[in-house]
C-alpha cells in the first residue's frame, strides 16, 4: 500500500482510539510504575519489620512441625485441621499442608452421606482457600487446591460465587495470571463458549490496554477458535487483520509498554508460519547414494568416491541414520505413519525418536537407525530404501494442526565386500589437524546436494502466503514511521517483520529481495546491542541466526564454505568451515544434515544446540569458543558417528556453578546415578561429584580423538583418568597417541 495511506493510518491511530470501538485509557507515568507492582504501591520497609518477621518465622516453624506430625500420623481431627489452616494463613505456599487437607477431606467425607453436610464441608474448604488468597493472591498451592476441589465434583458448584471472586481479584490486580488461568479453567469446566470469553478479554483491554494477561488469554482463545474453524473464525486473514489493527492502537499510544508488543509478536508468528507442519529436509536426501567406502579402481591407491555417491563413515559401524526435519515441532511419528520399504532385510523393527525434545514430546527433528549385520557385507551389493509419509492425523504440531503434505523419497546404499582392503582404512591413523592444510586436499564442491530436494507443496505455500506478505509489508511501512526512533521494541519488531518476510520469500524465487531483508535485520540487531546492552546476549543470538540463514540460504553462497576433504588414507569427508564469524548460536542445521566435518572454531558459541540433527557428523571443531561446561555438549551424545572432537580453549571447568543446566533444552540430570560409569570412576579414586557432567558426557560418546587443552577442567587431577576410563576407543588426546 502507498506511503500516504500508511501515514493516514498513523495519524488515525494517534487521534482516534475507537478504531474497533474501544477506548484506551492513558497509561501510568514512568515514575509511578517504578514504585508499583502491577499498579499496587509498595510500602517502604519499617524498622519494626525485622522483629515481626522473626516472630512470624518462629511461629511458622512451630506450626510446620505440628502439621507434619499430623500428616505422618494421619490425624484428621478438627483441631489438627485448624493447625493446618493457621499455617496456610501465614504461608499459603506450604504445599504439604494443602496435600494434608486433601487427604483429610477425602477421609472425613467417607463418614458423611447427607448431601448438605458434604456441601458444607466443601464450602468450608473453599473458604480456607479464599483466606489464603487474601494473604497471597498468587499462591500456586491455593489455586491448585481450589481447582482440585471443583474437579472432585463432590457438591454443586456456585459459579456465580466463583466468578464474583475472580472479578474482585482482577479489579485489584487485572494482570494476575493465576486469576486468568482459573478463569480459563472455570470456562472450560462450565462449557462457556470461547467467543464469550474472547469478548471478556476485549472488555479488559478496553479498561487498560497494558493488561498483558488479557492479551495472552486472547491469543489462547483465538488459537482455539481458528483451529476449530468456529463460526465467524473461518478466515485467518480477516481475523488477524482485525487483530493487527487492534494492537497497533496500543503500540502507538504508548510505545514503551510491553504488553502490546508481545501480542504483536504472537500475531507475527501466526501470520508468517504455514498452517500445517511440513517436512523441509531429510537425510539421506531424495536420490542420494551412500557407500560404505569408496571403491578401488584398477588397483589405484587413491580411492576417491565418485561424485554421485557419499562416503558414509557411519556405515562402518553398521548403522544408517535416517533424519526427518520439520518446520514446526511435531509428535506422533511411528512405523505406521512413516513407512520404510526396502529390498534389504534389517535386523530390528524401526522406532522413530525425537532428537530435540521440546515440551510434551514435540520435536522438529526425528531419527531412526537402520542396522546392518556383518554377514550382510560378505559380498558387494546395492539396495534401495523408500521412505513415505502419507497424510496423517497422528503427526500433529503443538497448535493442533496435522501433517497433510504427503512425502516420498528414495535413496540407495552400496555395501562393500568385507574381504576388501578398503574396510581396513583407519580414518584416524594420524590425528586430525584443523589448522594444517597438509592433511587435506580440496576437491571442489561436496559430492552431495546440501539443500532440500523434496519440493513439498511449494506452489501451495506461496499462494497461501500472499496475504501474509502484504500484511507484513504494511506493518514494516507502518513501524518505520514510529515517532520514537530509539524504541527497542520498534527496532526488534521491525527486525522480526523483515525476517518473517524473508522466510516467506525463501519459498519463492526472490533471493535478492530476501537477502535485503536479512541485511536490514542484521543492522537492527547491531543497533539493539548498543541501545539495550542488558539484553545483549539475546540480540547476539538472533543476529547469529540471521547470519547462519544468509550463509546457507542458497547453494552459490554456501559453496564458498564447503569442500570435500580427502585424508592421506584416501577417505573422503564433506567439510564445512564457518570460523571467525562471531556466532553465538547455531541455526538452520536442517540445511547441513549431510555435513561430516564441521569447523566452528574462533566464534563465541555458548551452546551447540541444534547440532544433534547432524547424524553424519564425524569430526567437529568448536575450539576457541565460550563453551562453559560438558552440560552444554549434551547434543553431541546423540550423534552416533562422532569420532573427533576439538574442545580446546573454551571455558569448561572455569565456572564453579554450571548455569548451563538451566538454559539448555535437554540438560544432563544433576544427580549421581547408580550406573556403571560412576562405579568404574570410583574404583579409580575419581571424585564423582566433581566430574559428574564429564562422566555423563564421556560415557555417552565414542571418540577416537579429543582435544581439550586450554580448558580449566583439563588441569584438574583425575580428569584424564575419567576420559581414558570411559573412552576405550580414544586414540589421540591433545595430539598425543595414548594407545
Amino acid at each position: 500500500m502507498g506511503r500516504a495511506y500508511v501515514q493516514k493510518r498513523i495519524t488515525h491511530c494517534r487521534r482516534n482510539s475507537s478504531l474497533l470501538e474501544i477506548q484506551l485509557p492513558p497509561t501510568p507515568s514512568r515514575h509511578r510504575r517504578s514504585n508499583e507492582m502491577h499498579g499496587q504501591p509498595r510500602r517502604p520497609k519499617q524498622p519494626e519489620d525485622d522483629a515481626a518477621a522473626a516472630a512470624k518465622a518462629a511461629k511458622l516453624r512451630e506450626l510446620q512441625v505440628q502439621v507434619l506430625h499430623n500428616h505422618h500420623t494421619c490425624t484428621y481431627t478438627e483441631e489438627a485441621l485448624g493447625l493446618s489452616f493457621k499455617l496456610l494463613e501465614i504461608n499459603p505456599e506450604a504445599y504439604t499442608a494443602w496435600n494434608y487437607r486433601k487427604l483429610a477431606l477425602q477421609h472425613n467425607l467417607k463418614e458423611l452421606s447427607d448431601p448438605e453436610a458434604i456441601k458444607s464441608s466443601v464450602d468450608a474448604e473453599l473458604r480456607v482457600v479464599e483466606l489464603a488468597l487474601r494473604q497471597n493472591p498468587k499462591s500456586y498451592g491455593a489455586w491448585y487446591h481450589r481447582k482440585w476441589l471443583l474437579n472432585q465434583k463432590l457438591a454443586p458448584v456456585d459459579f456465580k460465587r466463583e466468578y464474583g471472586l475472580l472479578d474482585k481479584l482482577l479489579k485489584v490486580d487485572a494482570r494476575n495470571f493465576h486469576g486468568w488461568n482459573y478463569r480459563r479453567f472455570l470456562a472450560k469446566f462450565m462449557g462457556v463458549p470461547e467467543e464469550k470469553e474472547l469478548q471478556y478479554t476485549m472488555d479488559k483491554i478496553s479498561e487498560n490496554f497494558s493488561n498483558y494477561s488479557a492479551w495472552h488469554n486472547r491469543s489462547i482463545l483465538l488459537s482455539n477458535l481458528l483451529i476449530q474453524r468456529s463460526e465467524g473464525f473461518e478466515s485467518k486473514e480477516k481475523i488477524f487483520s482485525e487483530e493487527f489493527e487492534l494492537v497497533i492502537q496500543a503500540l502507538f499510544t504508548d510505545p514503551g509498554d510491553q504488553s502490546g508488543w508481545f501480542y504483536h509478536l504472537w500475531l507475527l508468528a501466526q501470520t508468517s508460519t504455514p498452517d500445517n507442519p511440513q517436512l523441509i529436509s531429510s537425510w539421506p536426501s531424495n536420490g542420494a547414494k551412500l557407500s560404505l567406502f569408496p571403491t578401488r579402481k584398477n588397483g589405484d591407491q587413491n580411492m576417491v568416491s565418485s561424485p554421485s555417491s557419499i562416503c558414509c563413515y557411519s556405515l562402518k559401524e553398521g548403522i544408517i541414520p535416517i533424519v526427518l526435519y520439520f518446520n514446526d515441532p511435531v509428535k506422533g511419528l511411528n512405523p505406521s505413519n512413516v513407512k520404510l520399504n526396502s529390498d534389504f532385510v534389517f535386523d530390528k523393527d524401526l522406532q522413530w525418536r525425537p532428537l530435540v525434545i521440546t515440551d510434551s514430546g514435540y520435536s522438529n527433528c526425528w531419527a531412526t537407525y537402520l542396522e546392518i549385520r556383518n554377514k550382510d557385507c560378505s559380498t558387494s551389493q546395492q539396495f534401495s530404501v523408500e521412505v513415505s509419509i502419507p497424510c496423517s492425523d497422528d503427526i500433529m504440531s503443538r497448535s493442533g494442526s496435522h501433517c497433510n503434505c504427503p512425502v516420498h523419497f528414495t535413496f540407495t546404499v552400496e555395501l562393500g565386500n568385507n574381504n576388501d582392503e578398503a574396510h581396513d582404512i583407519d580414518l584416524f591413523h594420524d590425528p586430525i589437524s584443523w589448522s594444517s592444510s597438509e592433511s587435506f586436499q580440496s576437491h571442489g564442491k561436496p559430492s552431495c546436494v546440501a539443500f532440500d530436494q523434496l519440493n513439498i507443496t511449494s506452489a501451495l505455500v506461496q499462494e497461501e502466503s500472499r496475504w501474509n506478505l502484504d500484511r507484513l509489508s504494511d506493518e514494516i511501512d507502518l513501524f518505520r514511521d514510529l515517532p520514537d526512533e530509539n524504541s527497542k521494541f520498534a527496532k526488534l519488531t521491525l527486525a522480526r517483520l523483515l525476517l518473517a518476510c524473508a522466510a516467506i520469500k525463501s519459498r519463492g524465487s526472490s533471493l535478492i529481495e530476501r537477502k535485503g531483508y536479512c541485511e536490514e535485520a542484521l543492522g537492527f540487531f547491531s543497533d539493539l546491542i548498543n541501545l539495550d546492552p542488558s539484553h545483549k546476549r539475546y540480540y547476539e543470538d538472533e543476529r547469529s541466526l540471521v547470519l547462519m540463514d544468509q550463509l546457507t540460504c542458497d547453494m552459490e553462497t554456501f559453496m564458498k564454505y564447503c569442500s570435500v576433504q580427502v585424508r592421506s588414507n584416501s577417505a573422503t569427508l564433506n567439510h564445512v568451515q564457518l570460523c571467525r564469524l562471531s556466532l553465538t548460536r547455531i541455526g538452520f542445521t536442517e540445511r547441513m544434515l549431510w555435513v561430516q566435518m564441521l569447523d566452528l572454531s574462533h566464534n563465541k558459541l555458548r551452546s551447540i544446540e541444534g547440532l544433534e540433527a547432524l547424524q553424519q557428523l564425524v569430526c567437529l571443531n568448536i575450539s576457541n569458543n565460550q563453551i562453559s561446561s560438558f552440560t552444554s555438549l549434551e547434543p553431541l551424545t546423540k550423534i552416533v558417528s562422532l569420532k573427533a572432537l576439538d574442545l580446546s580453549f573454551n571455558e569448561i571447568g572455569a565456572h564453579p556453578i554450571d548455569t548451563t543446566r538451566y538454559m539448555c533444552s535437554s540438560p544432563f540430570s544433576h544427580k549421581v546415578e547408580r550406573c556403571e560409569a560412576f562405579v568404574e570412576c570410583r574404583k579409580k579414586s575419581v571424585n564423582v561429584e566433581e566430574f559428574w557432567d564429564a562422566i555423563l558426557f564421556f560415557k555417552s560418546v565414542n571418540l577416537v580423538q579429543l582435544d581439550i587443552k586450554g580448558n580449566a577442567v583439563a588441569d584438574k587431577d583425575s580428569f584424564v583418568t575419567v576420559v581414558t576410563t570411559l573412552s576405550p576407543s580414544l586414540k589421540w588426546l591433545d595430539g598425543t597417541c595414548i594407545h
